[in-house]
This record gives structure tokens, C-alpha cells and sequence, in this order.
């Protein structure tokens, strides 16, 4: 009998770690679901400028291969831009490299219409634009690692936010996203920011992309109830699985 609750005893710290090591796990995953939930994207900037009224609060949106920004000034074509709205998924052929290269991230995904197809977002290897496409329009570029900041949950590309909006249209006041890979302005190699090389300058201005969450309507309501009720018979269908194992055993 006490030979019983020695060993009761002397079991008691690692019943206490296993415990506390399950709920941090727990706790990880809560923090990180968010990764996992569609959002838009919206602008904020570093600090009050004179751009403030026209950016500070405008929806990132996704217009023939490219991510703009859809302010109260823009003219865009009517039904021609598509809000982004996505989340963070592991990018097949990178994501080791990214690990091994000393990165933390994943890839980044938005739907492009109303019917909820997905593309992948990427910075073009060339010019620094922020584009999106299918897998074989994003491999031969720069597919993240996409990430986002501990407390605000701002938008990262390879681990610290480069995003610049440079005026593409001047007439209708359209702004697209860059992300100043080498920390030069995009000036270099001929790019957008060299105006030597391109002879027509461009309005460049510093921007952040904040996370924001989707208003809940009708149909994300519905959407995420079926993907509960999969999840609901895919572990009802493992357990009747088990049971049919074990059964046989």
C-alpha cells in the first residue's frame, strides 16, 4: 500500500507537465486559429500625413491579377475588383526552405469572385508587385513566407512589413501594392522606384496591412456551418473506423 502511493506520489510531476504541456498546446492552437479564418485587408498608415483621409481605413482588393487599393477617390470599372479576403496555408514546394532558411510563415491565400475560387498571393520576383495567381503563375516568384505581427496582426512578407502603394493611374487614381523587397524604394535594377530608368515617376507612399475580420453574414454563417458538420462526420466516420478495429482485435 505505500509502496502504492510512493509511486502515486513520485508520478504526480509528470501527470503535472503532461497536464500543463496539453494545455499550452491547447492554448497555441486557440492563438493561431486565427491564421486559419478568411479576412480582408486594410490600410494603415505608419503615422497622419496629408494621405490619411484618402488611405487610412481602405479595403486592399484584387483587380486583374493585382492587388490595388480601393479608396473614396478611385475609379475602377463597375464590378471589376474583388475585396481580398483570405488566410494563411502552407505553400507546398517552400515551406521546408522557409524553415530552413530561419523564416516563420506560410503561405497566403484569397478568394478572387463570389464563388469562393482561390489563388495564391505572391510578389513577383521581377518588379516587387503584389499579385495573385494560380500555383503555376506563383511558383517561379516570391511566395512568402506571409506572416503577420504578434499584437496587431499586421501583414509581414519574409519577416518585416515593405508594402508600398505607388500611384499606377493617375486619371482615375488608381494605387497598387509593392513590397520594397530590398529595402531601397523598389529603385533598384530599373524597377518602379528608379525613375532615371522608367522617366515617369510615380507617387510611392509607405503603408501597413492590418488584418481585419469579415462581417458575418448569411453565407459565411452557412459555409461555416457545413465545414463543421464535415468535420463532425469525418471524426464520426474514424471513430466508427476504430470501433470496428478494435472490435475485430
Amino acid at each position: 500500500m505505500v509502496l502504492g502511493i510512493l509511486s502515486a506520489i513520485a508520478a504526480c510531476p509528470a501527470i503535472v507537465g503532461t497536464t500543463e504541456a496539453v494545455r499550452q498546446g491547447q492554448k497555441a492552437q486557440a492563438k493561431d486559429r486565427h491564421r486559419g479564418q478568411k479576412t480582408n485587408l486594410v490600410i494603415k498608415l505608419p503615422a497622419p500625413n496629408a494621405y490619411s483621409r484618402k488611405f487610412e481605413g481602405a479595403l486592399v482588393v484584387l483587380k486583374d491579377n493585382k492587388l490595388y487599393v480601393q479608396h473614396p477617390e478611385s475609379k475602377f470599372p463597375p464590378g471589376s475588383v474583388h475585396p481580398f479576403a483570405g488566410y494563411y496555408l502552407p505553400y507546398p514546394s517552400n515551406q521546408s526552405k522557409w524553415i530552413g532558411a530561419g523564416y516563420k510563415g506560410e503561405g497566403l491565400v484569397s478568394t478572387i469572385n463570389d464563388e469562393n475560387h482561390l489563388n495564391w498571393v505572391y510578389v513577383d520576383r521581377r518588379t516587387h508587385e503584389a499579385k495573385y495567381g494560380v500555383r503555376a503563375d506563383a511558383e517561379a516568384n516570391c511566395t512568402g513566407p506571409w506572416d503577420c505581427t504578434e499584437v496587431d496582426k499586421r501583414l509581414i512578407f519574409e519577416g518585416w512589413e515593405g508594402f508600398i502603394l505607388v500611384q499606377e493611374d493617375e486619371k482615375e487614381d488608381l494605387w497598387c501594392l509593392y513590397f520594397d523587397r530590398f529595402d531601397d524604394g523598389l529603385s533598384s535594377e530599373g524597377r518602379i522606384g528608379d525613375f532615371e530608368a522608367t522617366g515617369s515617376p510615380r507617387r510611392m507612399l509607405e503603408v501597413q496591412l492590418v488584418r481585419q475580420e469579415m462581417p458575418k453574414d448569411f453565407d459565411m454563417a452557412q459555409e461555416e456551418r457545413v465545414e463543421r458538420l464535415r468535420a463532425l462526420a469525418g471524426k464520426q466516420k474514424e471513430q466508427q473506423e476504430n470501433g470496428l478495429v478494435n472490435g475485430g482485435s
